[in-house]
């Protein structure tokens, strides 16, 4: 069967072939407790172990209860799309009209319909390396081109103004940002994602960043979302990471008000709508009670940060930049290793601890550096950093 030559410029997504590898191994005889052998700990895959709160699970139910299941708008519940406005109002000082909120199937949707919508081949958009990897695909299956730029330590593993200005050329779009990062946990200076927005705003190209992470913000200095920036500004995000919905499969898009029928005629052809049922259950994620949870579970990540980082700057594992957001360190194993990839298989085998290899995140430094995810428990989280430090120094 002949495919589409599109896949050419798409590779494997190597977390999930780490995941299936970790996996063969929780199997064997010497990750079961029931034989003697200790479990394997999953520090690879970027998913809170918290799940939905009680309130959304039942919104759920009864909504499927009463039946509200048929399709919504293309562009979502509009009192889900009034909810986010107004928590944008309460979380961020942002007055942002609803009609600028597209809900969509999860923030790979709303990557999706943000690159079919504003990149065409020919095209070339900039982003930083490293970088979560679907980006660039999502870019890829638009037709246009990813350009990777390496970003160093002293950048916070970000774009810079500068490093936009050197690289723009004439088949440049615009840039792909993503604020706090997955790999890194990091986020744009603030007065840097101003000057960034001003070349891209100046060159007549489109600024899209990434904030899925932004909920889960550890310092005030990041805190705060790009759309601060101007109406010209594209936010992508999504209920997953800091409510908790992962296999809800619900995002948004805020996007300036000229887009929008463009973006609701490709979800109309694409998706017709983002899962009913997890619209309706997400309202209940504005709740006072609901968000005061999401709070504490954020107040939780932010513990589970200020023990693993030290843990791993401590046995070696360097942290060069300590994350702000999300919930990863990206971790220096240079000083045990000249491939990551081989180092992370040997953590599963012998630790027993999954950990995620550079390899996805782009070449600038894939055989340096390792993604650990600290949305397991702290319990989690200090056992494996008692097996790591042991297998770092065997």
């Amino acid at each position: 069967m002949k495919l589409a030559s599109r896949l050419d410029h798409i590779a494997p997504f190597y977390v999930m072939e780490c995941a299936k590898a970790a996996n063969e191994i929780a199997r064997l005889p010497e990750c079961d407790p029931a034989r003697g052998g200790t479990p394997m700990i999953y520090l690879n895959i970027g998913e809170p172990d918290f799940t939905a709160p009680a309130s959304v699970q039942a919104a759920a139910e009864a909504a499927i209860r009463a039946g509200r299941t048929q399709y919504t708008d293309a562009n979502g519940l509009p009192a889900l799309r009034e909810a986010l406005s107004g928590w944008y109002r309460q979380r961020f000082g942002l007055d942002i009209a609803p009609e600028r909120f597209v809900i969509t199937a999860g923030a790979s949707g709303a990557l999706q319909l943000a690159s079919l919508a504003l990149f065409e081949p020919g095209d070339e958009v900039l982003m930083p390396d490293p970088a979560y990897p679907c980006n660039r695909h999502f870019v890829a299956a638009a037709g246009a081109t990813a350009v990777s730029l390496p970003a160093s330590a002293a950048q916070r593993f970000q774009l810079d103004a500068a490093t936009v200005a050197a690289h723009w050329t004439p088949a440049t779009r615009g840039v792909l940002l993503a604020s706090p990062s997955n790999p890194t946990g990091t986020s744009i200076m603030p007065e840097e994602l101003a000057a960034i927005a001003r070349e891209v705003r100046q060159r007549g190209g489109v600024t899209v960043v990434d904030e899925i992470y932004l909920g889960l913000s550890y310092d005030e200095r990041y805190g705060q979302s790009a759309l601060a920036l101007g109406e010209d500004i594209i936010s992508v995000n999504s209920f997953s990471k800091y409510f908790g919905m992962t296999g809800w499969r619900l995002g948004w898009l805020v996007v300036p008000p000229a887009l929008v029928p463009a973006l609701e005629k490709l979800q109309q052809n694409l998706y017709i709508c983002a899962s009913t049922v997890a619209q309706h259950a997400a309202l209940a994620c504005f709740e006072p009670d609901t968000l005061a949870e999401f709070e504490r579970r954020r107040q939780a990540f932010r513990a589970r940060r200020d023990f693993i980082v030290p843990a791993l700057n401590a046995m070696g594992l360097t942290v060069p930049v300590a994350p702000d957001g999300a919930f990863y360190a990206w971790a220096d194993c240079s000083r045990f290793t000249d491939s990551s990839w081989d180092f992370c298989l040997r953590a599963m085998r012998e630790a027993h601890v999954a950990l995620t290899p550079g390899k996805d995140f782009g070449p600038a430094a894939a055989e340096r550096y390792l993604r650990l995810s600290f949305a397991s428990s702290l319990e989690q989280l200090q056992e494996a950093a008692r097996r790591l430090s042991h297998f770092v120094a065997s």
